[in-house]
């Protein structure tokens, strides 16, 4: 997935990348959109919606709506820290580049010591409020991928292209919350919640990084198209991560997560995002790039509102392949003769 060097890349002097607008302008123009802009509302929506979607897979009956509600709160509040965290780690790097440099950091609207402040109550409070209202399994997940986010993920953008996987992994997380929030362990079907989410980013995110690849170059970032400008190994992963989303989705079904028909919406959501890919593969232009950006957030919350409104197993077989342990009821006959009575006449 790397090109040949895998050393840091350093942005541009700062005279060199001046922007004609002059001074960085604040995106933000209220105190609620700085904070919105630093713990990434937007970004984190998606990240609560497959969080709902894995807690509501794995309940097999009506959903329990307080649990819901604690497990997506716990999980903004561990996703806001670790955006805080990126964004105060980026700081620099986000000033050079002209996407980002109108973020409250770069542009001076916040202090970093505040932001560092509020990463750490964030952070905390999200991983005690998953805890005691939840489970210790979604809390341990749910710190674990505050740490990958801010002391793996964010250090390794400027230093290697493998950066993108180590993000995968922390957008895989939130659907594994979700789960155990409801089952308390990591069963098949966290597992290919998980997968799905971790190879629908890949090529997600390198779509976005070819439309910026420029941009990201100027902020130092080791972004696999910044490495690869003809974009042929840019290319090729983008298939080949795209594919495999086709028999992971129909997987669903076979492990009992969801029916027949979410099966029909996932192959052709797949094949579709698929042939997208494909176009990019002979193109590679930026205009192909961003039909593959719009693809990726158009196939995944199809699959997923799929998913969800066609929950749960076809077959008892299918239930018990997709969860560890279950215990099924079996209500009783009304026709059934009454047990002989053991008292005395």
């Amino acid at each position: 997935m790397s090109a040949p060097t895998e050393t840091p890349i350093e942005p541009l002097d700062a005279t060199v990348l001046s922007d004609p607008r002059g001074t960085p302008t604040p995106r933000a123009k209220s105190v609620l959109g700085i904070w919105a802009e630093l713990v990434k509302v937007r970004l984190n929506a998606l990240v609560l919606v497959t969080t709902a979607v894995g807690f509501a897979l794995a309940e097999l009956g009506p959903i329990d709506w307080t649990k819901l509600f604690w497990t997506c709160a716990g999980t903004a509040l561990a996703a806001a820290s670790a955006s805080l965290f990126n964004q105060l780690f980026e700081r620099r790097r986000d000033g050079f580049m002209l996407r980002t440099r109108g973020r409250p950091l770069p542009a001076k609207q916040v202090r970093p010591v505040v932001v560092f402040v509020a990463a750490i109550v964030t952070g905390y409070a999200g991983a005690a409020l998953l805890g005691v209202m939840v489970g210790l399994l979604p809390a341990a997940l749910a710190a674990f991928n505050i740490l990958l986010y801010a002391i793996l993920y964010t250090p390794l953008k400027p230093r290697t292209t493998f950066n993108t996987l180590i993000g995968a992994v922390c957008g895989a997380i939130p659907p594994a919350i979700g789960w155990t929030a409801v089952t308390g362990s990591m069963d098949p079907g966290a597992w290919l919640l998980a997968g799905l989410l971790f190879v629908w980013q890949i090529p997600h995110f390198l779509a976005l990084a070819w439309m910026y690849r420029e941009d990201y170059a100027r902020g130092g970032h080791a972004m696999l198209p910044v490495r690869d400008p003809q974009g042929e190994i840019t290319a090729q992963v983008m298939v080949l991560t795209t594919l495999p989303l086709i028999p992971l989705a129909l997987s669903a079904t076979a492990l009992g997560l969801a029916g027949v028909w979410s099966a029909g919406v996932s192959l052709i959501a797949g094949l579709a995002f698929s042939a997208l890919t494909l176009e990019f593969f002979r193109a590679r232009d930026d205009r192909s790039a961003r039909r593959v950006f719009l693809g990726s957030i158009t196939y995944l919350p199809v699959v997923l509102a799929a998913m969800t409104l066609d929950r749960g197993p076809d077959s008892v077989t299918a239930l018990l392949r997709g969860r560890s342990s279950i215990s099924v009821e079996v209500p009783a006959s009304s026709d059934a003769p009454e047990a002989p009575s053991s008292s005395a006449p």
